[in-house]
């Protein structure tokens, strides 16, 4: 029997991770015929459905399940060994893959990024933004090395450094009446809420927050990003929750209020347990450990005075 072809398993794991053979094709830069032929010559190699298509969704088969996991082991061994091929030829440590809140991404990595690719040229660096959800799972499933997420974060399968202590707080327009020197579940409740897109980790926390007062007297608006919500806040669309670092200038026509009860909204560091010791794995650990120590060093001032309402 011939070997196992690379790209099929390759096209048949993309296909059941996007539930779409156009999504998958778009994924490997390739055309939809060609990944459903891929697809169907693994299927005829062993004369197992290995795709349901239901409409224009597609999910795995049980066989395909089975298949896919050792899709990705392979998958897994292939890229040790192109590692390890490149690091004999010409110094390459390793590739190493983050997955990020876009909030993290835009105000804590970019020193460490800047700083990594100075000093470690030889590590490829592939940093993706995707909600905590989505990165917890991709770390179970070793498709990441690392995580910086919004804790809580619970699972036996991964490791948990908290970071940086943050608290989310509330952001009114600056139009706003009689605005609370601190926002509690039952003001917030009354209020037209924005929030980023559904799978982030922030607006989960809100609900929670929120239980006592659901369901809420209107839906709320999920606007995709904190920074979306920011600009929707300020042109007087509705009430935010935000963590406090995406506040920590002063924004334009907005009040920021402290929330009552605290709703903390920490960042963290998530990492599968027992992760092999690798040189380029090794080094951006300690490059994103010191997240603890910046905080810990930080000037402690005092927030930036924000305009009260009417």
């Amino acid at each position: 029997m011939r070997s196992l072809n690379l790209d099929q398993l390759r096209a048949l794991t993309e296909v059941a991770a996007l539930g779409s053979f156009s999504a998958a094709a778009r994924r490997l830069n390739l055309t939809q015929p060609a990944i459903s032929l891929q697809v169907r010559e693994l299927e005829a190699r062993w004369g197992l459905r290995l795709i349901e298509r239901l409409g224009k969704n597609a999910r795995a088969t049980p066989a395909g399940l089975k298949l896919i996991e050792h899709a990705l082991r392979i998958a897994r061994e292939c890229e040790s060994a192109e590692a390890t091929m490149r690091g004999l030829r010409d110094g390459w440590l390793g590739r190493v893959r983050i997955g990020t809140t876009l909030t993290a991404l835009m105000y804590d990595l970019p020193p460490i990024l800047k700083r990594l690719r100075a000093e470690h040229p030889k590590i490829d660096l592939v940093v993706t933004n995707m909600p905590t959800r989505d990165t917890v799972e991709r770390l179970i499933e070793n498709a990441l090395d690392f995580g910086l997420v919004t804790l809580p974060i619970k699972s036996a399968a991964l490791s948990v450094t908290p970071l940086r202590a943050q608290v989310c707080v509330a952001i009114l327009p600056a139009a706003t009446r009689d605005v609370p020197d601190a926002v509690t579940p039952r003001y917030l409740a009354q209020q037209p809420l924005i929030l980023e897109h559904e799978r982030g980790a922030v607006p989960s926390l809100v609900m929670g927050w929120l239980s006592q007062h659901l369901p809420l007297p209107r839906p709320a608006m999920h606007v995709g990003t904190i920074e979306a919500a920011k600009l929707a806040v300020s042109s007087g669309l509705g009430v935010s929750v935000v963590p406090d670092v995406a506040i920590a200038e002063p924004v334009p026509d907005i009040i920021v209020r402290p929330l009552k009860p605290l709703l903390p909204c920490t960042l963290g560091l998530v990492e599968r347990r027992n992760k092999s010791s690798e040189p380029a794995i090794d080094i951006v650990r300690d490059a994103l450990l010191g997240l603890q120590l910046m905080n810990r060093t930080a000037p402690k001032t005092a927030p930036a005075k924000q305009r009260k309402g009417n």
